[in-house]
């Protein structure tokens, strides 16, 4: 959904920007933002900037095949940037996901957007985190001079496997920063969230309740029909995902009294609404699918000598992931390696604030960003 940047906001960005270490730099925060926000359409950003190259690409890692799209910026050198699609049945060609490519690339970041088939089949897996890592090592190679390292971008689920890919050596010797939009740390705490709908700060805190979109669990479903031993239960659950993913209230009763032991252990868990009930649910689904879980879990990783740095972004109405788990994930890192930013209505991904207080939340990590851009800049081309 695309929002109109009213004129207090712009006003009040704009006294932010003076303010600033960098008054440019501020000003380019703003216009990365509203050209975020507006995806395809017409924006500032987009009249002052030449449009980005975009390069169909192939290529190799410890001799295994990869491809993707690089989307390089008209004028002057760009920072390298691995963008990762997210679950999403287009992958690299998304027009939203194009769209952010893009902007980025205005932004002077050189973009790589690996095709991750799993992706496209909406099957997130930990497997993704190698595919992430070999198009930093990739990118590294092609773009990187000197001490210039490789940003990671991603988005809801994929901010797991682009987490680990960052703790994944060699890659994690190239990796300058990771940001993530609607990310995620405790797959237990996910799975809780989009099945009951409960939440909770802390393991000791209350739940909380919010009508969670149930697009996050029937992606859960297709993502792990698949892992299933019984033929007959992988066609059930894949069907009952194809019917909900095309339309969220559609019927699958007829499906429900035709599965096996392990379909109907996938099922019970979805079917739940206690949250209490939910670690021996998941501890009674077949073995493939509670390793994967695991195997994707950020919490089972260990964070501690976590090198670069990290921007979490997330809205306290996230109807998908809630945003205590870009605040637990922010707490799990090394002191200073996080800088958490909560807006009130980001919905899930939706980079166009609502209002000025949103506004404000978005730019202080929009500027974040390009000051570790900046950073890497060759001397002359970026902003003190």
């Amino acid at each position: 959904m695309k929002r109109n940047w009213t004129a207090p906001t712009l006003l009040l960005l704009a006294a932010l920007a003076l303010g600033a270490c960098s008054p440019q730099r501020g000003f380019e925060a703003w216009a990365l933002l509203e050209d975020l926000a507006a995806g395809a359409g017409p924006s500032r950003l987009k009249e002052s900037t030449s449009e980005p190259r975009r390069q169909a690409m192939a290529y190799e890692i410890a001799g295994q095949g990869f491809r993707g799209d690089l989307y390089r910026p008209a004028e002057g050198p760009g920072i390298p940037l691995v963008l990762v699609p997210g679950a999403a049945p287009d992958g690299k060609d998304d027009p939203r996901l194009v769209a952010t490519a893009r902007s980025l690339a205005r932004a002077r970041f050189t973009v790589l957007v690996p095709d991750i088939e799993t992706l496209r089949r909406l099957h997130v897996s930990a497997a993704d985190a190698l595919e992430i890592a070999a198009a930093v090592r990739y990118l590294a190679a092609r773009e990187g001079t000197g001490d210039t390292r490789v940003g990671i971008v991603a988005i809801s689920y994929a901010a797991g496997p682009a987490m680990m890919a960052a703790l994944t050596p060699p890659a994690r010797d190239l990796v300058r920063f990771v940001v993530t939009i609607g990310g995620y740390f405790d797959l237990e705490a996910v799975i809780t969230f989009f099945t009951t709908g409960r939440y909770r700060e802390a393991p000791s805190a209350p739940w909380q309740y919010r009508r969670p979109n149930a697009y996050g669990k029937w992606v859960f479903l297709r993502s792990n029909a698949w892992r299933l031993e019984e033929p007959r239960d992988r066609v059930l659950l894949d069907a009952m995902a194809a019917r909900k993913l095309r339309n969220l209230d559609a019927d699958i009763a007829d499906l429900i009294p035709r599965l096996g032991r392990e379909g109907r252990a996938v099922h019970a868990l979805l079917a739940n609404r206690n949250p209490d009930r939910v670690p021996a649910l998941i501890a009674a689904l077949p073995a493939p699918v509670r390793s994967e879980i695991a195997a994707l879990d950020l919490k089972r990783h260990d964070l501690a000598a976590f090198e670069a740095e990290v921007i979490l972004v997330h809205g306290r109405d996230d109807p998908i992931i809630p945003e205590t788990e870009s605040m637990a994930l922010a707490a799990a890192l090394p002191e200073g390696r996080a800088h958490l930013y909560l807006a009130d209505n980001l919905a899930h991904a939706d980079l166009a604030p609502a209002g000025a207080g949103d506004s404000l939340v978005l730019w202080r990590a929009a500027l974040r960003l390009l000051e570790l851009r900046d950073s890497q800049l060759p001397a002359g081309n970026g902003e003190s």
